[in-house]
């Protein structure tokens, strides 16, 4: 179950967590797969009700208690690990945000505060002092992944000029390890225009640097 989750991430994502400590990994995995499930939803919809629909199911799931949660979903059982999944609730609203006919800056604001609020929530889960030095790098990261899968160009320089208001990420904890590869990679995406997270060697390389020193 839990190698399938990991081979269903995008390859940045499967790379950053190739540096989590055994320790967090549980939980982050978790995170990491339910953002990409969310994210799934919006690729293949058709209607966005039918989007809303399914991104609901996932809004009341979270909010029960883990006993109420339905059986045989893998990453329903993932999610597990964490002792208040109700602190994802946001990300499900940031990726109903994206469901808007136009890529406004209230729409953007509330994607990333969504992944952003999420990581803090995995901080607060992983005991990190600091749980909200999380959110800068998450920021970071969410908009360079925005950018990156835009595809009309003045939407995505409007993502890029979003993100030029915001200081740069501070270095995380350990326990943290993954999102400071993401943030890393986000920025070098941010600076090239919204390129892949993982466009050649220069990123890859920054993502194994700051994989092995935090930086």
């Amino acid at each position: 179950m839990t190698s399938a989750l990991v081979s269903g991430l995008p390859p940045a994502q499967r790379l950053a967590l190739a540096y989590c400590p055994a320790r967090a990994r549980p939980a982050t995995l978790a995170l990491l797969a339910l953002d990409d499930r969310l994210a799934s939803i919006l690729r293949a919809q058709r209607e966005p009700i039918a989007s809303q629909m399914r991104l609901a199911w996932w809004r009341d799931v979270l909010a029960r208690p883990q006993p109420e949660w339905p059986l045989g979903e893998p990453l329903l059982e993932a999610l597990r690990s964490w002792h208040d999944a109700s602190a994802l609730g946001p990300l499900v609203d940031g990726w109903e945000a994206l469901l808007s006919d136009h890529l406004a800056p209230p729409v953007i604001t509330e994607f990333i505060a969504g992944r952003a609020q999420a990581f803090v929530a995995l901080a607060r889960e992983l005991g990190v002092a600091q749980a909200d030095s999380a959110e800068p790098a998450a920021r970071t990261w969410a908009l360079a992944d925005l950018a990156a899968h835009v595809s009309n160009a003045d939407e995505r320089a409007q993502v890029i000029d979003f993100g030029r208001s915001f200081p740069p990420p501070t270095r995380l904890e350990a326990p943290l390890r993954p999102l400071a590869v993401l943030a890393k990679l986000g920025s070098i995406s941010l600076a090239h225009g919204g390129a892949p997270l993982l466009g050649g060697p220069r990123s890859l390389f920054a993502a194994l640097r700051t994989g092995i020193t935090g930086r």
